[in-house]
């Protein structure tokens, strides 16, 4: 049985600060609290497979990350009323190149660009995130992969973009972008493997399809540290229930 997303991890210089404003801007609800984590959960009826986990780090932020998230809205009036809140909340206005897009960038109080999107049918089952979006080089390749690391299929495969994407939740969007990675990334995906399964083969079955052993100084911990084949950093947790 393969691993399945469980957090995205995301570094921050006040994990508590950022944690609070993620947590108002979607309405979900921070569940734990301590110096070396922060985590928002969403409500029960949201789709989104785990939680986003705040962590201390010193690095500043460096050019536009390569993960964001896209954020859903029900209408052109919700759309408004979701960005009105995130600037209420510390957001502003951001400008990567969108041009006269529908939806809208916005930077959260520590520089992360998040999107939020216009209305469109196929986000109206995934919660408050719509989507976690990831810039590639090779956006089938990196789809290939992720597909396997959370047990979700391929449901779209094109040049511009490939999404990843199980029954509900978020899509996991691989869009094509010429540059390569050149920095650690602000934010991680974590997955881990079912209960009762064997985590040290769960590793082993990704270094198979192209991830890389990655010491980011973490020493002895209980979890896996490693890259996928585009350098994207990622932890495999130890295995634990759905």
């Amino acid at each position: 049985m393969p691993t399945r997303m469980t957090s995205l991890v995301v570094d921050s210089a006040d994990p508590a600060a950022l944690a609070r404003f993620y947590a108002d801007l979607l309405r979900w609800s921070i569940t734990h609290e301590s110096a070396d984590e922060v985590c928002v959960a969403p409500q029960d009826d949201d789709g989104f497979p785990g939680d986003l986990t705040f962590v201390p780090v010193d690095d500043p932020k460096v050019g536009v990350n390569r993960y964001h998230l896209d954020l859903s809205s029900v209408s052109a009036a919700d759309q408004a009323a979701i960005v009105d809140r995130a600037l209420s909340l510390g957001a502003t206005h951001t400008d990567v190149g969108q041009g006269d897009a529908p939806w809208v960038v916005l930077a959260d109080p520590e520089g992360n660009e998040f999107c939020v999107l216009e209305p469109r049918p196929e986000n109206a089952d995934t919660g408050a995130v719509a989507c976690i979006v990831t810039l590639a080089t090779d956006p089938s390749a990196q789809a290939d992969f992720w597909a396997a690391a959370t047990g979700n299929p391929i449901v779209r495969d094109t040049p511009a973009s490939a999404v990843v994407r199980g029954d509900r939740g978020p899509w996991l969007e691989f869009l094509a972008h010429p540059e390569p990675k050149r920095t650690k990334n602000r934010l991680h995906i974590d997955v881990a493997a079912y209960e009762g399964e064997d985590q040290r083969a769960e590793v082993d079955r990704l270094l198979a399809l192209g991830a890389t052993h990655l010491d980011l100084g973490q020493g002895e911990r209980s979890w896996v540290v490693l890259a996928d084949p585009e350098g994207n950093e990622f932890c495999i947790l130890s295995s634990r229930p759905d």
